[in-house]
């Protein structure tokens, strides 16, 4: 019985210690928030000035992957401000709102 309780206490110390480290990991650094509004900003920009914008124009300009274009995209979609144009591919373009 002494074994089964210490078994407990031992796998709850271990489930808090990866619970507080996973959150740890996840602390916001303003930097990169003040610079992904930035982002954000540009496409709106490009968007604006281009009157639509495609994924891999978002990356070379910005020098971002294309997974974090993506992302940006999806984003400035669903805050509203731009359109998706198109359903899957390079044919893909966004033009704003």
């Amino acid at each position: 019985m002494l074994k089964f309780i210490l078994g407990i206490i031992i796998g709850a110390v271990i489930v808090w210690f990866l619970f507080k480290k996973s959150a740890a990991g996840k602390a916001v650094n303003p930097e990169q928030i003040e610079e992904k509004q930035k982002n954000l900003e540009k496409i709106m920009d490009m968007a604006h000035a281009r009157g639509k914008v495609a994924n891999d124009e978002v990356e070379k300009a910005l020098g971002i992957s294309d997974r974090t274009a993506t992302r940006y995209l999806e984003e400035l979609e669903s805050q509203g401000k731009i359109q998706q144009v198109g359903r899957t591919g390079k044919s893909v373009t966004y033009r704003p709102r």
